[in-house]
């Protein structure tokens, strides 16, 4: 498939600068309750050489009763700064399948003022299919001091949101899989209504991708036009619980539409409300 996005860099390149100073390689998968997977043990097990961990459960707001909440500045640069990581760096992030919480990581680090971060291309999963180098060894870390320059402009409120589903300033681009946009099928977590914000468009994740990479950018625009999104109009971004939202930021940015914010509080906020709008339906 061919890659076209300025965001996504390829095993070749990376393999090839493994140990250079100044290039920090981070595993941010995270998984699915339901998925069973324990994202930290399989990086534990194996990962590429002189990758840190990044939690993206720890790396949330810690006061927030809502899951991965972004953090604020200080705890932010607190967090990242303890794995060694500087804003200087150039940034590289992965996840195992290649393209579910990796744009997350990528999207947190551009919100906090890092532009030289990019995602692998493929993924852990392809990484190790094509025979490239993996270790259990603990990477060693030196830690640092991380400057944030945190764009609050990037990430949209409830009460944005409210304002926002109210006076339709900004399409609503929906990350989850149809069945939970239509309210055909439950939530995950409990509490949580089942159904969509109202003039919201689904943009499921699955849609952007194919074998753990990003669709090319004519695949991409068709995506995103086919579900109803006018690239020329801002955009909200919004999922579950603001990990995958990112994977459609990801596929805006790529498509040169930056008139894009993310709602942090996304599905979770919103559907476990009593006074939010919800709709059902796959419009």
């Amino acid at each position: 498939m061919a890659q076209d996005s300025p965001f996504i860099v390829d095993a070749d390149w990376l393999e090839k600068r493994l140990g250079e100073p100044g290039l920090t390689i981070i595993d941010a998968s995270w998984y699915l309750p339901a998925q069973k997977r324990d994202a930290r043990a399989e990086y534990e097990a194996a990962h590429i050489p002189g990758a840190r961990f990044l939690d993206q459960d720890a790396v949330s707001d810690p006061d927030s009763k809502l899951p991965h909440t972004l953090a604020s500045p200080q705890y932010f640069a607190q967090y990242v700064g303890s794995m060694g990581v500087s804003a200087d760096d150039t940034i590289i992030v992965y996840d195992g399948p290649g393209l579910f919480s990796a744009p997350r990581a990528w999207w947190m680090f551009r919100v906090m003022g890092v532009f030289q971060v990019y995602i692998l291309n493929g993924g852990f999963e392809r990484w190790k299919a094509e025979g490239r180098p993996v270790t259990a060894e603990p990477t060693k870390i030196a830690p640092g001091v991380f400057h944030a320059d945190f764009d609050a402009g990037r990430v949209v409120s409830l009460d944005e949101m409210r304002k926002i589903v109210g006076n339709g300033d900004s399409q609503i681009a929906d990350a989850r899989s149809a069945g939970r946009f239509a309210g055909t099928d439950p939530e995950p977590r409990a509490g949580v209504r089942s159904g969509h914000m109202p003039g919201a468009r689904n943009v499921p994740i699955t849609a952007l991708g194919e074998n753990g990479e990003l669709l090319s950018k004519d695949r991409l625009r068709k995506v995103i036009e086919d579900a109803g999104i006018d690239l020329s109009k801002p955009v909200v971004t919004s999922c579950g619980s603001g990990i995958t939202a990112a994977a459609i930021t990801l596929a805006l940015e790529t498509l040169g539409h930056t008139d894009n914010r993310l709602y942090d509080g996304s599905w979770t906020e919103w559907g476990g409300l009593s006074d939010t709008p919800v709709v059902t339906g796959n419009k």
